[in-house]
């Protein structure tokens, strides 16, 4: 990342969830002039992404976003995103009895009757 030349439209970026193990050379001066922490969501953050990561799926009446978003204190959003799409593939597992796999494509009715719901998946 050290150079001669100006590189005025290159921008480097990294992340990581674990800050301290970062080797202490991409520390220093030159190397990443930023460091930005982007911590955990609060209630309100969490619904955000609940609500971005549930927006295709069809949920049922029972489901509330904003109440799964109090219970669940700590969660960022990789633990969320893996919360909704857990959900939605045990969905798809407990409806496998009336989708015929030999078929290029699922009936729409069938499709129209499944949904995830709050009892079992959140």
């Amino acid at each position: 990342m050290d150079g001669l030349k100006s590189h005025a439209h290159v921008i480097v970026m990294g992340a990581t969830n674990s800050p301290n193990s970062i080797d202490s050379t991409l520390r220093r001066f030159g190397r990443f002039d930023r460091e930005i922490d982007i911590g955990v969501p609060d209630e309100v953050g969490r619904l955000e992404v609940l609500r971005i990561h549930t927006k295709n799926m069809k949920l049922a009446e029972d489901v509330d976003l904003e109440k799964i978003s109090k219970e669940r204190h700590g969660y960022v959003g990789a633990d969320l995103a893996t919360l909704c799409t857990e959900s939605a593939l045990q969905c798809i597992h407990e409806n496998m009895n009336v989708i015929d796999l030999e078929d290029e494509s699922i009936d729409a009715e069938i499709l129209n009757s499944m949904a995830v719901t709050n009892d079992v998946h959140f």
